[in-house]
């Protein structure tokens, strides 16, 4: 495993990362190789999410507007799948599907049209507890994958530093064998303990500030849910108790 000292001084003298790649060993490609898929994976991962908050964002500024100029839930209900991209509408459908099925209930239990020519619901707690559900689900959709930022942050620096050491090992393996303490002698092993520390950061500094990122943006999200979930409330009680 141990490089020859003219294909030290070729990689030296220019071989480049690619160069390097092919002549260093099976621990160092197989090293540099999973951080390159990490580092892909996190980066798919990372224009997704912002192609996927930019979306929602803009779909349920959108969908509040219409929400709030509309006088009835059906209205709404109607332009909704419009805006599906929006975390809301899952929530507005959620809770206008409890609805109706209250309403409903309340009809064949009042035997058709109510007298008072309004209907009603039985429970507002059920209704609170259906635009839950679907905040939680919700949230889990917009956390998705999340997990491989997390990840690439927290294990593409050990990997790294495993190639790193391998490096070291493999240098003063060199050293040994070459009874050399020259830099043609170390220079194969200390190059791939450099490349694979650099690919080790260049992963992770990339999905940790990622992930940071999209973790205040869903904080965001929920609080925007957390304001409508009370916004349908109230217009609920108003309209059907």
């Amino acid at each position: 495993m141990t490089s020859s000292p003219a294909v030290a001084t070729e990689t030296i003298n220019g071989g480049g990362v690619l160069g390097f790649f092919w002549q260093a060993g099976w621990v160092g490609r197989t090293v540099l190789v999973l951080l390159i898929l990490f580092s892909l994976a996190s980066w798919f991962v990372i224009f997704s999410k912002t192609l996927r908050y930019s979306r929602a964002s803009r779909a349920g500024k959108r969908f509040l507007a219409q929400f709030r100029r509309s006088k009835r839930f059906s209205e709404v209900s109607a332009v909704s799948n419009e805006l599906g991209f929006s975390p809301l509408v899952g929530m507005f459908q959620a809770g206008y599907a409890e609805l109706d099925t209250q309403v409903k209930a309340s009809r064949a239990d009042d035997g058709g049209e109510p007298a008072s020519g309004r209907f009603r619901i039985r429970s507002l707690t059920g209704v609170e507890r259906a635009l839950n559900r679907a905040a939680g689900q919700e949230i889990l959709s917009l956390s998705r994958n999340l997990g491989v930022l997390a990840t690439t942050a927290a294990v593409a620096p050990f990997i790294g530093l495993f190639g790193t050491v391998w490096g070291i090992m493999d240098s003063f393996k060199a050293i040994g064998e070459s009874g050399s303490t020259s830099i043609v002698a170390v220079a194969p092993g200390i190059s791939e303990a450099l490349i694979n520390t650099a690919a080790g950061l260049g992963a992770a500094i990339p999905a940790l500030i990622a992930y940071n990122l999209c973790a205040s943006r869903v904080k965001v999200f929920r609080a925007e849910m957390e304001d409508f979930a009370l916004e349908f409330l109230n217009l609920t009680e108003r309209n059907f108790m």
